[in-house]
């Protein structure tokens, strides 16, 4: 059977959506992404891994047109979009689309902003290019997911940088033929490995989505050529990247369904999977009458997948301690919190908490939902708790209000110093529909 023209299909939709097709709910997510994505990378403008990145892009940068979030510097385009999406995700606390896991804002959001600072873009272009290159990584995502993942590929950094191609390619005002070549550019630019995950290497892929895909609709717009089937060809992404790509979910439902209403924002600084976990032992902890020293047993319920993103009971660092279900669980009992302090080098080096990782034993169900677990303890006494999540807080089923992120706004850009004032940020996100220049927005979160 020969694959649809995925490519022609996916750019002729791009160039046709309008403004006034977009349902008012996804506008408001689109916003709701964006106070999240702010948050984020307020916590992370000051991490000693993106100061190194800062110093080393400064040597290069090609101008100064464009703001470093919760920073003084300023960069060339290229270099900014890259940082601000490589802060926004060095914690691991952006936002996840459900079901391909992809973090979908920080590629789009970075790559847009720096380019708004480069040239007028009103709020509704803004959101309209945000919520079509969103649209774009995540259909393709889901076209090869989940085998992409079981691959090896870090779907955030190999499809972001789609997302933040088609997005650019709007503002641009690029016809469907040059943005089927910026899609082409991007496809040569598509990497990033499930490998890098706990490293400060693992947003360096998602910086490169960001800037790779700022590039490839810069070259488009130039008539830099990709090729005629950069996705459904033969040795195209979707056929590379995945097993048997599903190409109704790329071409389906286009205005019908939307990516953004699938997407949710994290309670806690770890992946998406381990939020059921946590909340269960916050519970447990919250009515503690037991002794830490005492449990003999950690019996830890939930989705496979659960087990196949999580089970790392050897980490040595904080980046790591996002990616394992063995130091959240040891935390989140030992503490009652799970804030970025609680996944710090510092928490790992605990020995109190190590000496609980090697009583987790892992129980796998397929019957249970990525957002539910069960956390159960055995005691010295014979005695046991547990706690069973359902619907994990941040989940599709109970998402985060507005006032929650919000809030997280507020916490975070304090956590990562940046001594930016928050409240003005948040009623420029709140009101970016109405303004006429979305680079004040950026003015408003430097340092």
């Amino acid at each position: 059977m020969k694959a649809p023209a995925v490519t022609h299909l996916l750019s002729e939709f791009i160039e046709r959506t309008t403004w006034a097709q977009i349902p008012a709910a996804i506008s408001h997510e689109a916003k709701r992404s964006l106070v999240n994505y702010f948050a984020v990378a307020l916590a992370g403008c000051n991490d000693l891994d993106v100061s190194k990145a800062v110093t080393l892009f400064q040597r290069f940068s090609a101008g100064d047109q464009a703001h470093v979030i919760g920073r003084a510097e300023t960069m060339d385009m290229l270099n900014a979009a890259s940082l601000n999406a490589m802060s926004a995700n060095v914690f691991d606390f952006d936002d996840t689309h459900i079901p391909t896991i992809i973090h979908p804002t920080a590629p789009v959001a970075a790559a847009l902003f720096a380019l708004a600072e480069t040239q007028p873009v009103s709020g509704e272009q803004f959101l309209l290019a945000f919520v079509l290159g969103v649209e774009v990584e995540c259909r393709l995502g889901m076209a090869i997911s989940p085998e992409h993942y079981r691959r090896g590929w870090h779907i955030t950094s190999t499809c972001g940088v789609f997302g933040a191609a088609a997005a650019v390619g709007k503002i641009l005002q690029l016809d469907a033929q040059h943005l089927a070549w910026a899609l082409g550019n991007a496809s040569a630019q598509s990497s990033g490995l499930v490998e890098t995950l706990g490293s400060a290497a693992k947003s360096i892929g998602v910086g490169n989505a960001a800037r790779n895909g700022l590039l490839s609709a810069l070259l488009a717009q130039d008539g830099f050529k990709g090729p005629q089937y950069p996705l459904e060809g033969e040795r195209g992404f979707l056929n590379v990247m995945g097993d048997k790509p599903d190409y109704a979910q790329i071409i389906d439902g286009f205005g019908e369904r939307w990516a953004l209403s699938a997407n949710t924002y994290k309670p806690y600084p770890c992946g998406v999977v381990l939020n059921p976990v946590i909340e269960a032992c916050l519970q447990l902890s919250r009515d503690r009458s037991w002794l830490l020293e005492d449990i003999t047993r950690v019996e830890l319920t939930g989705h496979p997948l659960l087990r196949q993103r999580t089970d790392r009971p050897n980490i040595q660092a904080g980046r790591e301690s996002q990616v394992s279900a063995q130091h959240a669980v040891a935390v989140s009992l030992a503490t009652g919190k799970a804030g970025l302090a609680e996944f710090s080098d510092a928490a790992v080096a605990d020995s109190r908490l190590r000496a609980l990782y090697p009583l987790l034993h892992f129980i796998d169900d397929a019957d249970y939902a990525v957002e539910s677990a069960q956390v159960r303890l055995f005691f010295r006494s014979s005695e046991t708790l547990s706690r069973t999540i359902d619907m994990s807080l941040g989940s599709l089923g109970a998402p985060l209000s507005d006032r929650f992120l919000e809030n997280k706004l507020r916490e975070l850009a304090e956590y990562g110093g940046s001594a930016s004032t928050p409240q003005p940020l948040i009623d420029a996100l709140w009101a970016l529909q109405q303004s006429d220049d979305v680079s004040s927005v950026m003015r408003l979160a430097r340092a």
